[in-house]
């Protein structure tokens, strides 16, 4: 059960994380994986916002996740190993 503090954790290190590079890895069913890498953009009260640069052309999308989808493992959310390396030094 998911309570909410751990909604409000959940909030507030994704608020830390606004104009960060992130991947976004979630189920897209039948064994497939959907990766979104971006920056994240807004976090609401119920959801954050991605944007993504799109593959076929130049132009970029905004993706949207809940963070019950994050607490639940529904949607993975990583940074990247190169500006962990940043962060460090």
């Amino acid at each position: 059960m998911i309570i909410r503090s751990d909604l409000d954790m959940c909030r507030s290190k994704l608020q830390s994380m606004i104009g960060k590079q992130v991947r976004l890895t979630s189920n897209g069913g039948r064994k497939r994986l959907i990766i979104h890498e971006g920056v994240i953009e807004n976090c609401y009260p119920n959801v954050f916002t991605v944007r993504c640069l799109r593959a076929s052309d130049n132009d970029f999308e905004i993706v949207s996740y809940s963070y019950v989808d994050v607490l639940t493992r529904a949607v993975r959310v990583a940074v990247p190993a190169r500006q962990e390396e940043e962060a460090a030094s």
